[in-house]
């Protein structure tokens, strides 16, 4: 695998959390800290094994300054920071930006309808993030966060049942039942949630499950359980509100019977621990049958043209596939996927098929390293997507140009990376982390002008993109910026949530500034920027010190790394 194909599947963690909580589970016990629903008990054997689950909040009383806006955001904002260190986050730039145009419309149709109010609107960044886990799961954080499992996006027959499941936990976001439902514990739930979540952080840097396990107990212990009384509601006015969210941005509210169809089937069949998704939203006859009546009355209405048109698109499909792909990265799993190019099995499958199996083959070959295999097969799904009958599916399209460039780029072939680069049109942000790499690895500097331009564009509005930064740091030095490069590298270190590191390539850039004074080569404004982001990330970090040594407020040591 090329250091460029590396880099776009993860960032890698600097600490992860305990590797005996096996693969994405440790992801899932930073959202234990939350206290979202889960007795002692429970929390006690999510860090035992596969039957792990993140129990999203019950529904309370309204929230009140228990745990108000602010906390929430901040609270939200340090498990991130945790999680985007964690080798089971998974950045994959193409198959987030996929699922990203399913979450846009409804976060949309959410502002349009009032459930996102001006409060929240701007506090709260409504984004969410990809785990690698082969588990059907997705959860809702503080602060407006979600978390969705490739195991769930590999399940999902359409982007409309996919669709379903997002506006079911947007719905938990903007109905702010985590706020409601810590707000109806004991005062000192903050401090309680705040102060598991640091024990977990302190578990993780001494590697012990036990440590960890008696931080999500001893946290629970401050936050009571009498909400669980009202999980059933919740979870009604979830499927309510997220179905609006569904008609109202486009999709086929159909997608939500057909979920809930499939994984009652697929749980009743083969509950083995890999659906934890009904765990934490219980999926009971009640349930089922008013999300169907609700359904049923949107056929007859203004959605009964999208429910009879709900399909599988070749661009979902192949998501679907990249899902699969890179849930399981092991060299076993990947040979496994790779052979699904045999040309006997493939004689048998519809061209839809055929043009899953190719870009599976194709995709696991190229982890594998295995450029021929892979390019035989990239070439073929090309051949077939163009051909009539199939679709010229935008989405799939973007998939089979990305893996053109890779492999292009794994061939250090110039000439014809150039030509695969130039057949990418859409906009997004894989292709312009894909346009650095590629100017990185050629070395032109008046290419390496222009994306490092494009960066820094794209990251002024998204602040939170290590990935960009750390891009943006590499061309800088390139092009001879050593004081953008620097900040960018901090930036990107801020945003992995290692703020020590942060401020040391800050202050490395205040002392660069200060020796380039006598040769007139500085950037006054770069240097300005770096004063302003030092004193702010100074400031959080005493803040992470003062709530550490608060009563009930967490471990007094060490500092975040």
């Amino acid at each position: 695998m090329t250091p460029a194909l590396t880099q776009s599947l993860r960032h890698p963690p600097r600490h992860p959390l305990p590797h005996s909580a096996g693969p994405g589970r440790r992801i899932l016990a930073l959202a234990l800290a939350l206290g979202l629903g889960l007795g002692p008990a429970t929390a006690a054997r999510a860090q035992a094994g596969p039957a792990t689950t993140v129990r999203l909040p019950a529904l309370g009383e309204s929230a009140s300054d228990d745990f108000n806006l602010n906390q929430e955001k901040r609270v939200g904002e340090q498990i991130m920071r945790e999680i985007r260190r964690d080798p089971d986050y998974v950045d994959d730039a193409l198959l987030l930006d996929y699922v990203q145009t399913l979450w846009q419309p409804l976060v949309a149709a959410a502002r349009a309808r009032g459930d996102i109010g001006v409060d929240t609107a701007h506090l709260f960044p409504y984004t969410l993030f990809l785990v690698r886990d082969r588990s059907v799961n997705a959860f809702a954080l503080p602060g407006g966060y979600v978390g969705v499992h490739l195991g769930l996006i590999a399940l999902t027959a359409n982007a409309d049942e996919l669709a379903s499941v997002l506006a079911h936990e947007l719905s938990h976001i903007t109905r702010r039942h985590i706020a409601r439902s810590i707000a109806s514990a004991s005062q000192s739930s903050t401090l309680g949630l705040v102060g598991m979540l640091l024990g977990l952080v302190v578990a993780s840097r001494t590697n012990s499950s036990d440590a960890a396990q008696a931080a999500v107990m001893g946290g629970q212990a401050a936050i009571q359980q009498s909400q669980l009384n009202f999980s059933r509601d919740m979870e009604r006015e979830a499927d309510r509100t997220g179905l609006a969210l569904m008609g109202e941005a486009g999709f086929a509210p159909a997608g939500m019977a057909g979920m809930f169809d499939k994984l009652d089937q697929s749980a009743r069949l083969n509950d083995n621990g890999g659906f934890p998704y009904l765990r934490s939203h219980p999926l009971s006859s009640e349930r089922v049958g008013e999300a169907r009546q609700m359904v049923q009355s949107s056929a007859g209405g203004q959605h009964a043209e999208r429910n009879a048109a709900m399909v599988t698109t070749p661009g979902h499909a192949l998501m679907q596939a990249r899902a699969k792909v890179l849930m399981d990265p092991s060299a076993q799993s990947l040979r496994r996927l790779q052979d699904l190019d045999s040309r006997g099995a493939m004689a048998a499958l519809s061209p839809a098929d055929r043009l899953v199996a190719l870009y599976t083959g194709a995709l696991a070959s190229t982890l594998l390293r295995d450029f021929d295999r892979a390019d035989k097969d990239a070439a073929a799904a090309r051949a077939l997507l163009a051909s009539p009958g199939t679709g010229l599916d935008p989405t799939a399209r973007q998939a089979l140009d990305h893996l053109a460039v890779r492999l292009a780029l794994a061939r250090q072939d110039k000439a014809l990376t150039d030509r695969a680069l130039g057949a990418l049109v859409t906009p997004a942000r894989a292709n312009l982390l894909l346009r650095a790499e590629v100017a990185l690895a050629e070395g032109d500097a008046a290419a390496l002008q222009r994306n490092a331009e494009a960066l820094q564009t794209w990251v002024s509005e998204h602040r939170d993109d290590a990935a960009a930064w750390q891009l943006l740091s590499q061309a800088s030095q390139q092009l001879g910026q050593r004081l953008r490069a620097l900040r960018a590298d901090a930036e990107a270190q801020a945003a992995l949530g290692n703020l020590p590191g942060a401020i040391d390539r800050l202050r490395a850039g205040q002392q660069l500034a200060r020796r380039e004074v006598a040769g007139t080569r500085i950037d006054f404004i770069e240097a300005s920027v770096i004063d302003a982001r030092l004193r702010d990330l100074q400031t959080q970090r005493r803040e992470w010190v003062a709530d550490q040594r608060r009563p009930g407020g967490g471990p007094r040591n060490p500092e975040p790394e």
